[in-house]
């Protein structure tokens, strides 16, 4: 019989999507800030390039919260949080990258193991 190992993987998988869904926004507003700001001037693509490192943290903190250790869940929770509301500069992955990592986030710091 295999021994199941606790980890979180709801917040695990919700972190993990919601960072995909806020690295996606981040590229759609870096590019269309790259157009508007070929054409009119100004710094468009700067908000979308917060995205895409936003989204890319996010998306590593996921994956280093899935671990048996609670302070790492507990660690990786509280860093994909903060960069999961910075994402919301952009859009927050559509709006709905914002909302999965934050309950990720939220499920990854009340988790117990």
């Amino acid at each position: 019989m295999a021994t199941q190992s606790n980890k979180p993987t709801a917040a695990f998988a919700l972190v993990l999507i919601g960072g995909i869904f806020t690295l996606l926004g981040g590229i759609f507003a870096a590019i269309l800030g790259g157009v508007v700001t070929f054409f009119i001037g100004g710094a468009g693509a700067l908000l979308g390039i917060v995205g895409i490192v936003s989204g890319i943290l996010v998306i590593l903190a996921g994956v280093l919260m899935n671990s048996t250790d609670i302070s790492k869940v507990h660690t990786w929770s509280i860093i994909a949080l903060v960069f999961t509301i910075i994402g919301l500069a952009n859009g927050g992955g559509f709006i709905i990258g914002f909302i999965l990592g934050l309950i990720g986030s939220i499920l990854g710091l009340v988790y117990k193991g």
